[in-house]
Order: C-alpha cells, then sequence, then structure tokens
C-alpha cells in the first residue's frame, strides 16, 4: 500500500517561494512518475508537473520557469520548487504516484496575496 503525506504549503506573498514536498511510503517510489497537481475554487484540476522514475519532467505553461519539480529516490520524495508565485497559483495541491494505478495524497493549501 502506498501511502503520501504532503507538506510545505502555506501562505505566502505575490513574487514569493514556496516550496512542496511529498514523502511517500511503499517500495515502488523509485519506478514510479510522481507529479503534482492543483486545483483552485471553481476550477477544474490542473496538472502542474510530472516527473518520470529516470528524472525526465513535464510542466504545464501556466508555471513553466517558476516551478521545479525534483525528486530524491534515497528519500522516497518529491519536490516542488516554487517562485515568482501568482494569486493565480493559488489552490490546493496534489501530489500523485502512478504505476499501474494512481495514489494521492491528501492535499496541501497554497495561498498566494496580492
Amino acid at each position: 500500500q502506498v501511502q503520501l503525506v504532503e507538506s510545505g504549503g502555506g501562505l505566502v506573498q505575490a513574487g514569493g517561494s514556496l516550496r512542496l514536498s511529498c514523502a511517500a511510503s511503499g517500495s515502488i517510489f523509485s519506478i514510479a512518475a510522481m507529479g503534482w497537481y492543483r486545483q483552485a475554487p471553481g476550477k477544474q484540476r490542473e496538472s502542474v508537473a510530472i516527473i518520470g522514475s529516470r528524472g525526465s519532467t513535464n510542466y504545464a505553461d501556466s508555471v513553466k520557469g517558476r516551478f521545479t519539480i525534483s525528486r530524491d529516490n534515497a528519500k522516497s520524495t518529491v519536490y516542488l520548487q516554487m517562485n515568482s508565485l501568482k494569486p493565480e497559483d493559488t489552490a490546493v495541491y496534489y501530489c500523485y504516484l502512478t504505476y499501474t494505478r494512481e495514489y494521492w495524497g491528501q492535499g496541501t493549501q497554497v495561498t498566494v496575496s496580492s
């Protein structure tokens, strides 16, 4: 059974930075793809970033150049470094792991004030 626990959300002013972490339990982390989604009130869920098991990455156009996804297989943890944050980045951010099926974390709130 895989469990994902996110941390690092909070309140930040526009232009600031936050780093989200997602720690995974289980033995499949190193061979699984990991990613982050976000969902703002009244909006559809949006894929933010994904990192493959070998480190390849992909980003939503809205965050390219500002967000960086990375992983530490030794710690079974994936990170999302968010810089130059904008009010429109405000959302609940969810970590997920995908390997034959998807597993989801509980979400962490990110609020960017203008």
